[in-house]
Protein backbone atom coordinates (compact mmCIF):
# COMPACT_ATOMS: atom_id res chain seq x y z
CA UNK A 1 0.00 0.00 0.00
CA UNK A 2 1.34 3.56 -0.95
CA UNK A 3 2.05 6.01 1.74
CA UNK A 4 1.34 9.53 0.89
CA UNK A 5 1.26 13.60 1.41
CA UNK A 6 -1.16 15.91 0.64
CA UNK A 7 -1.11 19.07 0.76
CA UNK A 8 -4.14 20.21 2.30
CA UNK A 9 -4.46 24.04 1.77
CA UNK A 10 -7.30 25.88 2.37
CA UNK A 11 -10.43 23.65 4.59
CA UNK A 12 -12.87 24.95 2.10
CA UNK A 13 -11.18 22.66 -0.49
CA UNK A 14 -13.20 19.92 1.49
CA UNK A 15 -16.92 21.49 -0.19
CA UNK A 16 -15.03 22.38 -3.71
CA UNK A 17 -14.15 20.50 -6.81
CA UNK A 18 -10.84 22.27 -8.47
CA UNK A 19 -7.75 20.59 -9.61
CA UNK A 20 -6.75 19.88 -6.11
CA UNK A 21 -9.23 18.17 -5.36
CA UNK A 22 -9.75 16.22 -8.30
CA UNK A 23 -6.57 14.76 -8.10
CA UNK A 24 -6.81 13.60 -4.17
CA UNK A 25 -9.52 11.81 -6.48
CA UNK A 26 -7.36 10.58 -9.12
CA UNK A 27 -4.72 9.24 -6.59
CA UNK A 28 -7.52 7.18 -4.71
CA UNK A 29 -8.42 5.59 -7.63
CA UNK A 30 -5.19 5.11 -8.81
CA UNK A 31 -4.05 2.26 -5.73
CA UNK A 32 -6.18 -0.19 -3.99
CA UNK A 33 -8.27 0.46 -1.34
CA UNK A 34 -6.83 0.81 2.04
CA UNK A 35 -8.06 -1.68 4.67
CA UNK A 36 -7.65 1.05 7.54
CA UNK A 37 -5.71 4.51 7.23
CA UNK A 38 -3.18 5.95 9.31
CA UNK A 39 -3.61 9.73 9.29
CA UNK A 40 -0.79 12.03 10.46
CA UNK A 41 -2.42 15.59 10.02
CA UNK A 42 -0.70 18.92 11.19
CA UNK A 43 -3.66 19.65 13.52
CA UNK A 44 -3.16 17.42 15.99
CA UNK A 45 0.33 19.16 16.93
CA UNK A 46 0.76 18.53 20.61
CA UNK A 47 3.20 17.31 23.42
CA UNK A 48 2.84 14.12 23.24
CA UNK A 49 2.55 11.02 20.67
CA UNK A 50 -0.47 9.53 20.45
CA UNK A 51 -2.93 7.59 18.69
CA UNK A 52 -6.52 7.76 18.88
CA UNK A 53 -8.26 4.82 20.15
CA UNK A 54 -11.58 5.04 20.42
CA UNK A 55 -14.35 3.11 17.94
CA UNK A 56 -15.94 5.94 16.76
CA UNK A 57 -13.80 9.24 16.32
CA UNK A 58 -15.73 12.63 16.30
CA UNK A 59 -15.68 14.89 13.12
CA UNK A 60 -13.36 18.17 14.84
CA UNK A 61 -13.53 21.23 13.15
CA UNK A 62 -10.22 22.62 14.25
CA UNK A 63 -11.18 26.47 12.15
CA UNK A 64 -12.62 29.72 12.80
CA UNK A 65 -14.39 32.44 10.06
CA UNK A 66 -15.32 29.82 7.36
CA UNK A 67 -19.25 29.33 6.27
CA UNK A 68 -21.95 27.12 8.08
CA UNK A 69 -21.47 25.04 5.69
CA UNK A 70 -17.85 23.89 6.79
CA UNK A 71 -18.90 23.48 10.00
CA UNK A 72 -21.51 20.94 9.02
CA UNK A 73 -19.46 18.34 7.12
CA UNK A 74 -19.19 15.27 9.07
CA UNK A 75 -16.84 12.57 8.58
CA UNK A 76 -18.26 9.22 10.47
CA UNK A 77 -15.29 7.13 9.30
CA UNK A 78 -15.05 4.17 12.34
CA UNK A 79 -11.91 4.12 14.20
CA UNK A 80 -9.92 1.24 14.49
CA UNK A 81 -8.70 0.29 18.27
CA UNK A 82 -6.79 -2.85 17.26
CA UNK A 83 -4.76 -0.91 14.99
CA UNK A 84 -4.25 1.69 17.78
CA UNK A 85 -2.48 -0.98 19.55
CA UNK A 86 -0.71 -2.34 16.86
CA UNK A 87 0.94 0.84 15.97
CA UNK A 88 1.84 1.62 20.11
CA UNK A 89 3.59 -2.15 20.01
CA UNK A 90 4.92 -1.53 16.57
CA UNK A 91 7.20 1.55 17.48
CA UNK A 92 8.00 0.43 20.97
CA UNK A 93 10.44 2.04 22.69
CA UNK A 94 8.89 5.35 21.11
CA UNK A 95 6.29 6.04 23.41
CA UNK A 96 2.53 6.54 21.93
CA UNK A 97 -0.12 7.12 24.25
CA UNK A 98 -3.75 5.85 23.45
CA UNK A 99 -6.02 8.74 23.11
CA UNK A 100 -9.50 7.59 24.25
CA UNK A 101 -11.60 10.64 24.53
CA UNK A 102 -9.73 14.13 23.69
CA UNK A 103 -9.13 13.88 19.68
CA UNK A 104 -10.45 12.56 16.71
CA UNK A 105 -10.58 13.14 12.64
CA UNK A 106 -9.64 16.97 12.45
CA UNK A 107 -10.02 18.79 9.12
CA UNK A 108 -6.31 18.15 8.13
CA UNK A 109 -7.43 14.65 7.25
CA UNK A 110 -11.16 14.98 6.30
CA UNK A 111 -10.57 17.55 3.99
CA UNK A 112 -8.79 15.10 2.06
CA UNK A 113 -10.42 11.93 2.65
CA UNK A 114 -14.21 13.47 1.73
CA UNK A 115 -12.95 13.57 -1.91
CA UNK A 116 -11.20 10.37 -1.52
CA UNK A 117 -12.76 8.22 0.09
CA UNK A 118 -16.37 9.83 0.51
CA UNK A 119 -18.06 6.92 1.90
CA UNK A 120 -16.31 7.04 5.04
CA UNK A 121 -15.99 3.52 4.68
CA UNK A 122 -12.10 2.77 5.72
CA UNK A 123 -11.27 2.88 9.49
CA UNK A 124 -9.17 5.92 10.37
CA UNK A 125 -6.67 6.34 13.10
CA UNK A 126 -4.57 9.67 13.80
CA UNK A 127 -1.31 10.25 15.14
CA UNK A 128 -0.11 13.18 16.95
CA UNK A 129 2.84 15.01 15.58
CA UNK A 130 4.77 15.85 19.03
CA UNK A 131 5.88 18.92 19.12
CA UNK A 132 8.81 18.90 21.42
CA UNK A 133 10.42 16.55 19.30
CA UNK A 134 13.18 17.43 16.69
CA UNK A 135 12.86 16.43 12.63
CA UNK A 136 15.17 13.05 12.86
CA UNK A 137 12.59 11.91 15.55
CA UNK A 138 9.68 12.16 13.04
CA UNK A 139 11.88 10.70 10.62
CA UNK A 140 12.49 7.78 12.54
CA UNK A 141 9.29 6.96 13.70
CA UNK A 142 7.99 7.43 10.08
CA UNK A 143 9.84 4.42 9.41
CA UNK A 144 9.24 2.69 12.20
CA UNK A 145 5.63 2.93 10.75
CA UNK A 146 6.23 1.96 7.31
CA UNK A 147 5.40 -2.05 7.97
CA UNK A 148 2.20 -1.18 8.43
CA UNK A 149 1.73 -0.58 4.44
CA UNK A 150 2.65 -4.27 3.88
CA UNK A 151 -1.26 -5.10 6.05
CA UNK A 152 -3.18 -2.57 3.59
CA UNK A 153 -2.71 0.47 5.90
CA UNK A 154 -2.40 3.66 4.07
CA UNK A 155 0.18 6.23 5.83
CA UNK A 156 -2.19 9.40 4.82
CA UNK A 157 -0.02 12.61 5.88
CA UNK A 158 -1.69 15.84 5.81
CA UNK A 159 0.36 19.22 5.89
CA UNK A 160 2.04 21.79 3.59
CA UNK A 161 5.22 21.77 2.40
CA UNK A 162 5.38 25.69 2.73
CA UNK A 163 2.99 27.30 5.01
CA UNK A 164 2.77 30.72 5.67
CA UNK A 165 -0.24 32.70 6.56
CA UNK A 166 0.87 35.53 7.40
CA UNK A 167 1.90 35.78 4.20
CA UNK A 168 -0.79 34.60 1.87
CA UNK A 169 -1.43 37.18 -1.47
CA UNK A 170 -4.99 36.73 -2.44
CA UNK A 171 -3.93 37.94 -6.19
CA UNK A 172 -1.92 34.95 -6.21
CA UNK A 173 -4.33 32.49 -6.72
CA UNK A 174 -2.85 29.19 -7.57
CA UNK A 175 0.64 30.83 -7.43
CA UNK A 176 3.74 31.29 -5.45
CA UNK A 177 5.74 33.83 -4.05
CA UNK A 178 9.47 33.50 -5.85
CA UNK A 179 10.81 32.36 -1.90
CA UNK A 180 7.59 29.78 -2.05
CA UNK A 181 8.58 28.32 -4.99
CA UNK A 182 12.23 28.41 -4.19
CA UNK A 183 11.77 26.38 -1.11
CA UNK A 184 8.85 23.94 -2.69
CA UNK A 185 11.47 22.86 -5.38
CA UNK A 186 14.34 22.33 -2.89
CA UNK A 187 11.84 20.04 -1.55
CA UNK A 188 10.64 18.29 -4.31
CA UNK A 189 14.61 17.39 -5.50
CA UNK A 190 15.14 16.15 -1.90
CA UNK A 191 11.81 13.88 -2.04
CA UNK A 192 12.59 12.42 -5.25
CA UNK A 193 16.19 11.85 -4.52
CA UNK A 194 17.01 11.31 -1.09
CA UNK A 195 14.15 11.56 1.15
CA UNK A 196 16.28 10.82 3.91
CA UNK A 197 17.81 13.72 3.52
CA UNK A 198 15.19 16.10 4.42
CA UNK A 199 16.55 18.07 7.24
CA UNK A 200 19.35 19.68 4.69
CA UNK A 201 16.13 21.89 4.50
CA UNK A 202 16.29 23.47 7.87
CA UNK A 203 19.69 25.36 6.12
CA UNK A 204 18.31 27.03 3.36
CA UNK A 205 17.44 30.91 3.30
CA UNK A 206 14.05 30.18 2.33
CA UNK A 207 13.34 27.79 5.54
CA UNK A 208 12.15 30.46 8.09
CA UNK A 209 9.52 31.97 5.55
CA UNK A 210 8.58 28.55 4.01
CA UNK A 211 7.99 26.95 7.54
CA UNK A 212 7.75 29.79 10.38
CA UNK A 213 6.42 27.17 12.37
CA UNK A 214 7.18 23.70 12.02
CA UNK A 215 3.13 21.58 12.08
CA UNK A 216 2.46 21.76 8.44
CA UNK A 217 5.96 20.55 7.64
CA UNK A 218 6.47 17.84 10.05
CA UNK A 219 4.26 15.48 8.28
CA UNK A 220 6.31 15.68 5.50
CA UNK A 221 8.96 13.85 7.93
CA UNK A 222 6.90 10.54 7.93
CA UNK A 223 6.69 10.42 4.33
CA UNK A 224 10.21 10.81 3.96
CA UNK A 225 10.93 8.07 6.88
CA UNK A 226 9.24 6.16 5.22
CA UNK A 227 10.30 6.00 1.75
CA UNK A 228 13.69 6.12 3.70
CA UNK A 229 13.11 2.29 5.32
CA UNK A 230 11.98 1.05 1.47
CA UNK A 231 15.40 2.40 0.26
CA UNK A 232 12.88 4.36 -2.20
CA UNK A 233 12.34 7.70 -3.21
CA UNK A 234 8.86 9.52 -3.39
CA UNK A 235 7.15 11.19 -6.78
CA UNK A 236 4.70 13.80 -6.91
CA UNK A 237 1.27 13.64 -7.75
CA UNK A 238 0.30 17.03 -7.24
CA UNK A 239 2.51 20.37 -7.74
CA UNK A 240 2.40 23.77 -7.32
CA UNK A 241 1.88 26.77 -5.01
CA UNK A 242 -1.59 28.35 -4.20
CA UNK A 243 -2.23 32.25 -2.12
CA UNK A 244 1.85 32.66 -2.54
CA UNK A 245 2.46 31.33 0.55
CA UNK A 246 1.12 28.33 0.62
CA UNK A 247 2.76 24.81 -1.00
CA UNK A 248 0.10 22.19 -2.42
CA UNK A 249 2.95 20.11 -3.46
CA UNK A 250 1.69 16.09 -2.58
CA UNK A 251 3.64 12.73 -3.14
CA UNK A 252 3.68 9.08 -2.95
CA UNK A 253 5.64 6.81 -2.25
CA UNK A 254 4.51 3.72 -3.76
CA UNK A 255 5.35 -0.28 -3.07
Amino acid sequence: MPAVFVGHGNPMNSLEHNHFTNAWVELASSMPKPKKILAISAHWFVNITAVTAMAAPRTIHDFYGFPQALFDVQYPAPGDPGLAAQIIELVDPIHVGADMDSWGIDHGSWSVLTHMYPDADVPVVQLSVHAEKALDFHLDLGAALDPLRDEGVLIFCSGNVVHNLGMIDWGLPNKGSDWAIRFDDAARAVMTTDPGSLPSLLALPDFRAAVPTPEHFLPLAYLAGAARAEGSVARTFLEGCDMGSLSMTSYVVSD
